[in-house]
């Protein structure tokens, strides 16, 4: 029986504010932009999805600019008079007449999948397979700002039990004094919470042989990605040489990306995003693949709002490949909150919603104030 059919496709840009300045390896914001896509079907449903990079087009080489054109010009006609539920088949022609852009493609998956879900009357996790866990752990990401910064920040989520575990990111300053405040801090917080770093690919190999034991001694429980992307056989040999687990990101983009480093052993965990990937489609791909070869996944984030957080949530909580925890805290360092009804967060998990489709309201007034003109 038909669902309905695609009748449009619409954008916009959001820009949402954020609590504080999030500091990248190359550069800093203090808001976050994304696409809100909005699917309407023939019979009166409207899905919504997600476009979002962190930070711009320097980590995925797209952005809110670059996404929504692109959507409305050829994602958008691709999608329109097909059945809402014709998702994998709608892909596929995304795929041969849309080379990459990988970021637009997943906003307007979200956005087909919430109108299946809500068309069907299910939550967006039933039509991914069903969920392996009811809520995941969700780590606290404090970009790269000084020790002190840092530590007054770790301890007061610690305080307040919200988070346990702790993301730092690296590579803005020399690697010496990158290290030394990293040691500052694993040093404060000894005993109370993990820390994993994150280098966002700035370093090269000899850099690194040299700097990461240093963190490991220091008693961090994870790195992120330390050299480029394309230097997967200098990952597989710092993999060997450390201890504590390395995690590729920029080197994990496709299932076929997976299969490579899965057969090279290029990284100890994978960290999978649907954003990166395209949508739920290719991560659930990647996923399977790192199952197979018993590499656990940590599911990623771009800071996400609400939206992408939620579909996030779905996804990640119904893949049994995901069994190394979230970043998903986006919607908690936004000024704004997007719905109606925020997110549920306790205990340092979130909680997927079980309404139907992403199972998220917008809160249309917001939405209006902040969407760019």
């Amino acid at each position: 029986m038909s669902t309905g059919r695609i009748a449009s496709v619409s954008t916009s840009i959001i820009d949402v504010p954020l609590r504080r300045p999030h500091k990248f390896s190359v550069l800093e914001i203090g808001h976050q932009s994304l696409v809100l896509v909005r699917v309407r079907t023939t019979e009166g449903i409207e899905g919504i999805g997600e476009g979002v990079t962190p930070g711009g087009p320097w980590w995925g080489g797209e952005s809110a600019e670059t996404m929504k054109p692109v959507i409305d010009r050829y994602l958008a006609p691709i999608a329109t008079g097909h059945d809402v539920a014709d998702i994998q088949q709608v892909r596929a022609i995304m795929d041969e007449q849309v080379s990459e852009n990988r970021f637009a493609k997943a906003a307007l998956e979200i956005a087909l999948y919430d109108a299946w879900g809500i068309s069907a009357g299910l939550p967006l996790h039933a039509l991914l397979g069903g969920l392996v866990r009811t809520a995941i752990p969700v780590t606290w990401a404090l970009g790269a700002a000084d020790a002190d910064e840092i530590i007054a920040e770790a301890s007061a989520k610690l305080d307040t039990g919200q988070h346990a575990s702790f993301k730092l990111k690296m590579g803005s300053q020399d690697p010496d004094s990158d290290v030394r405040r990293i040691e500052k801090v694993a040093a404060a917080l000894v005993g109370r919470a993990s820390l994993r770093v994150d280098l966002n690919a700035a370093w090269d190999e000899l850099t690194a042989a040299r700097y990461l034991p240093r963190l490991q001694d220091a008693g961090i429980a994870l790195v992120e990605q330390p050299l480029p992307a394309w230097n997967i056989d200098g990952m597989a040999r710092l993999c060997q040489q450390l201890e504590m687990p390395v995690m590729a990101d920029e080197s994990l983009r496709s299932e076929h990306d997976a299969l490579r480093l899965a057969m090279t052993r290029c990284g100890d965990i994978f960290s999978v995003k649907i954003t990166k990937s395209g949508g739920f489609t290719v991560t659930q791909r990647i996923a399977a693949v790192a199952h197979a070869a018993g590499i656990p996944c940590h599911g990623g984030t771009a800071i996400e709002s609400p939206i992408g957080t939620a579909a996030a949530a779905h996804l990640y909580c119904s893949l049994p490949a995901v069994t190394y925890g979230s970043e998903l805290f986006g919607p908690l360092l936004m000024a704004e909150d997007l719905l109606t009804e925020p997110l549920a967060y306790r205990d340092g998990q979130l909680h997927p919603p079980h309404g139907p489709g992403l199972g998220i309201t917008l809160d249309e007034d917001k939405i209006r104030r902040l969407t760019r003109t």
